[in-house]
Formats: C-alpha cells, structure tokens, sequence
C-alpha cells in the first residue's frame, strides 16, 4: 500500500500504510522527505539477501542494454552499503563496453569527489561504510553517474540519504560547463509515485531497477 500525503501546501500530514503512523502537523519538504526515507529502507532492508542479488543482476541487465555512451566516457558508480542495491555488476557491464570507471569518496561533511577505479587498485575505507580507491588515484569528473538513493519517482525525483553530497558534486561538475547524465539504480520497491524536489535537487535523466530503465517522465 502506498504511503499518503494530505493537508495544504504548508500543513501535511503523512499516513502510512494501514493509518498506524502520523508525522507531524506541519511537513516542510525536508519532513516529507525524511518519512518517506523512512518508509522505503524499511521496505529494502525487509529483501532478504538472495533477492537483493538476484534483483542486482536483473538490473545490472537492463541498464547495460539501455545507456549508452561513447568508450572512454568517465563513468561514476558506487559502493554499496547496507541493503543497497549492489551496482557492481552494473560497473563491470560498462566497463566491457568502454566505460572508464570511478567510484564517489567522502572527504568530509560537504564534499566527495571521485577517483579513477583501476582494477589493479586496492580499495580503502572512504567513510560511511564504504570502500574506494586511495589517495593516489587521480581524481576526475564523471560524464555519467550511476547514483544510490532511498526514494525515487518516475518523473527524475530522488531522494539520498540527506547528507547532499552529491546534489553539490552534481552542481560543481554542471559550474565547468559539463551536463553529466544522471541515472539512479535501486529496488522496484523504493518507488513512489511523487517525492517532494527543493531547488537544489538534480534531477534524475532515468532510473535503473530489477523491472527495467525508465526515461524520465516529463
């Protein structure tokens, strides 16, 4: 069952599935966002372990067949951690098909930047959970991005884990005159149909999940 908003503009309340929760009386988008964060971990964390592997590879699958790009393009994957979906099966596809591949590291509260990923490089601890390459890997701007996230809709929306690393690489890489292609991959059941946007948000070019890839809707 889906998760419902009501109220005006400036007074939502969230109800989830079945009534039992309430949050708030005044829902800022931030608000909105954190509850519906909430609702989809939960729903990932439930996939037991093999299901998260056999979705991984389905989705793996679809997004090799789908994006496309000229070899040599600088594409930026991910990690994963937790229950995430896990991209690397994804990356390997890409990688076959010309990608140069880099992978996004933490250097403190604001910023990530991303480093070449070599196979003959040994991954370090980046923060967060994840690992990466070191410090002696060169640093580039991605042209594509492969992009983990909790909530997504069809229409380019997505929602992090609200840190807003990415949101600001995002913007740095679009200050040097770049357009870097946006995809985000993750489980069918992390959809919703609308997440709230802010100005800042970088919107999504499609979206990468164990059903197919979805084109953005307009």
């Amino acid at each position: 069952m889906p998760t419902y908003i009501v109220g005006s503009r400036d007074r939502k309340t969230i109800i989830f599935p079945g009534g039992a929760q309430l949050y708030g009386e005044t829902m800022s988008k931030q608000d909105e966002k954190a509850a519906l964060r909430k609702e989809a971990l939960a729903k990932r964390d439930a996939l037991p372990i093999d299901q998260r592997i056999e979705k991984s590879l389905a989705a793996a699958e679809h997004g090799a067949a789908a994006i496309q790009f000229d070899p040599g393009t600088i594409v930026s994957g991910f990690f994963p951690i937790r229950s995430e979906i896990d991209p690397r099966p994804l990356m390997d596809m890409l990688r076959e098909k010309g990608a140069r591949l880099c992978l996004p590291v933490v250097m403190d509260k604001t910023t990530i930047v991303f480093r070449e990923l070599l196979r003959t490089a040994e991954l370090v601890d980046t923060g967060f959970g994840t690992r990466g390459p070191g410090p002696e890997a060169k640093v580039l701007d991605p042209e594509l991005l492969i992009m983990p996230l909790s909530v997504f809709d069809h229409h380019g929306g997505r929602i992090g884990y609200g840190a807003g690393h990415y949101d600001r690489a995002i913007s740095k890489i679009l200050d040097k005159g770049m357009a870097p292609k946006l995809y985000g991959m993750a489980f069918d059941c992390q959809h919703q149909t609308r997440v709230p946007v802010e100005p800042h948000d970088q919107p999504l070019n499609g979206m990468i999940t164990e059903s197919g890839y979805f084109e953005a809707a307009q």
